[in-house]
């Protein structure tokens, strides 16, 4: 599929959103099966497998490779839903697609038999291609915490606003969500301490070991993983330019240093990251098939290591993009796409290290743990 989401890619720019053709290839080759219960066709793979998906199709179009990662990544979390939630879903049609929107915006007001809902959210990637969305939201108890739950909603009870305007990843179309008033039932929310701790509502139905992994471990590598994809595809582009280009001052390209050194860095860098991804799962994978507990410094040293893929990647892409001197700033240069769709995923929450390796830093340091999303 890389020629030909790369083919695409114009289209899929133009219209700020994935072309539908697009959607279609990826049901048809079973990608959205991949981390999906079995019980709906689903393959119940490794999640190595889902992100070496997602990073293959960066290559090609990095937007398609994110709008994969966010929604294909949806099919997993529902086994952790009450198992009514998935028959909701895929009781009619197994390939339904979900979309996302985790901000917790929604106002929660309990009421008999669920909750009461409303909001704005914005970014939900691959909304257009999708027939039901899970928004975040929080519960207000006198005396507790907030709490955290994902609340999961059908096409009817919201509108798709179109916000999309962007600098970079052009063709997620993730656009704004507005629920007005909506009845949520209590087996359609998901909590998020239930993600952390394992005691997920659907364990006992959805029982593959793939379901036992922490959502946090999983979802952040599903927005940073397209990255290392679209990496490839800016060296791989890089390379086919820089083997062949004579600058104006008669100096080829392949000859000086800063290029080398870029090309080489990049792919090292690549290299590095695919690596520390597979591990990671990894290790994760062994733990709990030989249930054995999920060590908290472990996953936090994983969740920052997902935190830094993108910044990391980013600059590696301005690393190439100042290796092609004044060829790259023109708009039919295809590496500028990948440029710009890498800093647009630094944008996301997930995808910033700072906070991240700061609360890594500190419990190594004698402070306590400030977040449970991992």
């Amino acid at each position: 599929m890389v020629p030909v989401l790369k083919q695409r890619s114009a289209q899929a720019i133009e219209q700020r959103m994935l072309p539908a053709e697009t959607i279609a290839d990826m049901k048809a080759a079973g990608f959205f099966d991949v981390l999906k219960p079995k019980a709906y066709g689903g393959y119940e793979m490794d999640p190595q497998v889902f992100y070496d998906v997602a990073m293959t199709l960066a290559e090609g179009c990095m937007s398609t490779a994110w709008v994969y990662g966010v929604v294909g990544v949806h099919n997993w979390q529902m086994a952790l839903f009450d198992p009514r939630a998935a028959e909701d879903v895929w009781g009619q049609d197994t390939s339904v697609l979900i979309a996302s929107t985790y901000m917790p915006k929604g106002q929660v007001t309990p009421v008999e038999g669920g909750f009461k809902f409303s909001g704005r959210w914005g970014f939900s990637s691959g909304i257009d291609h999708c027939d039901w969305v899970l928004l975040g939201g929080l519960i207000f108890n006198q005396g507790q915490p907030p709490e955290y739950r994902t609340f999961l909603v059908p096409k009817s009870d919201y509108k798709v606003i179109d916000t999309w305007h962007t600098m970079g990843l052009k063709g997620t179309g993730s656009k704004d969500i507005v629920v007005e008033d909506a009845f949520v039932p209590e087996y359609r929310t998901h909590k998020a301490s239930d993600g952390f701790a394992g005691t997920n509502p659907g364990g006992s139905t959805f029982t593959a070991d793939l379901y036992k992994l922490p959502f946090g471990q999983i979802f952040v590598r599903a927005v940073s993983s397209a990255a290392i994809g679209g990496l490839q595809g800016a060296l791989d582009t890089f390379i086919d330019f820089a083997k062949v280009r004579v600058g104006d001052m008669g100096n080829k390209t392949s000859e000086q240093g800063p290029a080398q050194i870029a090309a080489a860095e990049t792919a090292m860098a690549i290299d590095e990251m695919k690596l520390v991804l597979h591990r990671n799962f990894g290790v994760l994978m062994d733990k709990v098939r030989n249930k054995q507990p999920l060590d908290l410094n472990q996953r936090l040293l994983f969740r920052a290591q997902a935190a830094q893929v993108v910044d990391r990647s980013a600059k590696h892409a301005y690393q190439l993009f100042s290796a092609c001197g004044g060829r790259g700033i023109f708009t039919d240069f295809d590496l500028h796409r990948y440029v710009f769709d890498i800093f647009a995923a630094r944008g996301h929450y997930a995808n910033n290290p700072d906070q991240f390796e700061r609360n890594f830093g500190g419990v190594m340091l004698g402070r306590d743990n400030t977040d449970y999303f991992l």
